[in-house]
């Protein structure tokens, strides 16, 4: 199994008192499946899965499935701070009919290599499902270090990685000591790094309401191998990619990129607060000007 295209970590529409809008997720996905993304990714934390209740949770995998039908690739977040639960989603999404599951280190206790290890491994055992690692220390307080790699490589299903630390250096080492896990980009600003890499695999947020210009990278740097002409395009969505990395309100950009989009995102849960009129303003002309430079730069080519 190779993890290969555009994976979208799909955002979870609220009405204003705060309930799931299953009608304005059907929207999302409609729109992401018809841009051309290769797999949405529910349970992540752009879905805000961790102000979601369990039954929540495997309700939405349900419905994403049943809506996609197939159509394209679905992946199933398992993160939760217990092993006993991630299991537990782990089971819900097989039976939900995921296609892979992804697979994070449980946030605040932060295990060794080892316990991390095991942890993983027993999710794993519980679905028998191909499995994304997701490395982001930034949010878990863990890494997945060489000896957790090391372990959990011995399992065929553990086949990629999307790699959030941020560390470049964590590339080299991926692509180099690690071939037998799939290399993924996690860290938007540095999507044009992973593909000089060999990552063919980019779980980027921003597809959320900008799919064709992240397709537009990935085809240009996997597909085409024309680099000059994904440094031109990553020039352009750099200035994005800093707001969402760098500006601390991650979420609340994405969602409301959506609303400009025409989608209908609603309000992130608590503790989020929705971007200043300020915020808002400063994104509507990144947004704009990157599509505009975008544009320019596919018609010339």
């Amino acid at each position: 199994m190779r993890f290969e295209g555009i994976y979208t970590p799909i955002i979870t529409p609220h009405t204003e008192d705060g309930s799931i809008d299953k009608e304005a997720f059907a929207e999302v996905a409609e729109f992401l499946i018809e841009a051309g993304v290769h797999c949405i990714v529910v349970g992540g934390s752009t879905g805000e899965y961790y102000a979601q209740t369990d039954e929540e949770r495997i309700e939405i995998m349900n419905f994403a499935r049943e809506l996609i039908n197939k159509r394209v690739f679905l992946m199933v977040g398992t993160g939760a701070t217990r092993t006993e639960d991630c299991v537990m989603l782990a089971k819900a999404a097989k039976v939900a009919g995921a296609d892979f599951l992804l697979v994070n280190s449980p946030p605040y206790a932060v295990p060794t290599d080892e316990e991390n290890a095991i942890h993983a491994l027993q999710i794993d055992q519980a679905a028998n499902l191909p499995i994304m690692l997701y490395n982001y220390p930034g949010r878990t307080g863990t890494h997945m270090g060489e000896e957790y790699l090391d372990r959990v490589g011995r399992s065929n299903n553990f086949c990629g990685i999307k790699e959030s630390s941020g560390d470049i250096n964590r590339v080299h080492l991926l692509a180099h000591d690690y071939p037998n896990i799939g290399l993924c980009c996690g860290m938007d600003d540095q999507a044009l790094e992973f593909f000089a890499w060999g990552a063919r695999c980019w779980v980027c947020a921003g597809s959320n309401f900008l799919p064709k210009e992240h397709l537009a990278l990935y085809e240009a740097c996997v597909l085409e191998d024309d680099f000059a002409k994904g440094r031109r395009i990553m020039s352009a969505l750099l200035p994005l990619m800093r707001v969402l990395e760098q500006g601390g309100k991650f979420v609340q950009s994405v969602k409301y990129g959506c609303e400009l989009t025409g989608l209908h995102p609603g309000p992130p849960r608590l503790p989020l607060q929705p971007l200043t009129t300020d915020e808002k303003s400063k994104l509507e002309l990144v947004i704009a000007t990157l599509k505009k430079d975008i544009c320019e730069i596919l018609v010339s080519n």
